[in-house]
């Protein structure tokens, strides 16, 4: 999940009080109370970033669109860092080095060309026993019953990712969310897997490992 904070912005030489928000990939800002009627809501994404300030406990944020300027405090050089240097897609994954890995249905050479230049404990279409992590794709609600069979191969602390189509009626995040929980796994964490599709992430609950 990202980073949320009540806080002040300057849009347009004005100030007003909402929430910033610091994902992974994009910052963006929500007016609160009755502002939000106004539709005061800015979401800026890091590669559309032209310039980046944090000063005197302000972030201030130059884009294609005009500018952002976020209250934070403490935070904005925080925040500036996260922008300036973000996480990549296997880190935020938890792929190490040492990771037993597993890929069922995942499109795109470009996540196994990362996933080989981390870790050679890659198993496609079946995982190994005791796996660290589990990436399956599941394009529709259907799909979701295998999951309680994957879980079956997980290490203790291991994880399964499921990975699915963003804006899709086939299947929905209430649908994954579901589906894990029929598997007997709690979700842990999400991230945006690429701009198509997010991951939600699952896990053995700690009272049954």
């Amino acid at each position: 999940m990202g980073q949320d904070v009540e806080t002040k912005a300057e849009i347009a030489g004005k100030r007003i009080a909402g929430k910033a928000f610091l994902e992974s990939d994009y910052v963006r800002f929500r007016a609160g109370g009755a502002a939000r009627s106004g539709a005061q809501r800015v979401k800026i994404l890091f590669k559309d970033i032209q310039s980046l300030e944090a000063r005197e406990g302000w972030l201030r944020i130059r884009h294609a669109g005009g500018s952002l300027g976020l209250e934070l405090g403490a935070r904005a050089e925080k925040w500036a860092e996260k922008i300036r240097s973000p996480r990549s897609l296997l880190d935020k994954l938890g792929v190490k080095p040492s990771s037993r890995v597993a890929v069922l249905g995942i499109a795109g050479e470009d996540f196994r060309g990362q996933l080989a230049a981390r870790t050679t404990e890659i198993a496609e279409g079946k995982p190994r026993k005791d796996s660290d992590l589990i990436f399956f794709s599941a394009a529709k609600r259907s799909d979701l019953t295998r999951v309680k069979t994957l879980a079956a191969f997980l290490s203790e602390a291991g994880a399964i990712w499921i990975v699915y189509p963003k804006g899709r009626s086939e299947i929905t995040e209430n649908d994954v969310l579901a589906g894990g929980k029929a598997a007997g796994l709690v979700d842990v964490k999400v991230v945006s897997f690429s701009p198509t599709h997010t991951a939600l992430k699952f896990v053995i609950p700690v009272s049954k490992r």
